[in-house]
């Protein structure tokens, strides 16, 4: 095993880190690992459009994010 040496307030920001990660992710638990059940990028911002909840602004946020998604198609 190797030792590794880093500053005080470099530990304590790693460690309070870790601390929030660990309660969150009991919280999230069964939803974290959820596959959502379309693939396509079209039809999500077809049916964010239509509910009408949604701005201009956002709609295309989300298709920027959708695009940086391996998992989603066009």
């Amino acid at each position: 095993m190797s030792t590794v040496t880093i500053p005080r307030i470099e530990y304590r920001g790693l460690k309070e880190r870790a601390e929030a990660f660990d309660r969150i992710i009991p919280k999230e638990g069964k939803f974290a690992h959820l596959v959502p059940p379309i693939r396509s990028r079209a039809k999500i911002i077809e049916e964010f459009k239509k509910t009408g909840l949604y701005n201009k602004r956002f709609i295309e946020s989300l298709d920027r994010g959708l695009k940086r998604s391996r998992y989603f198609t066009s």
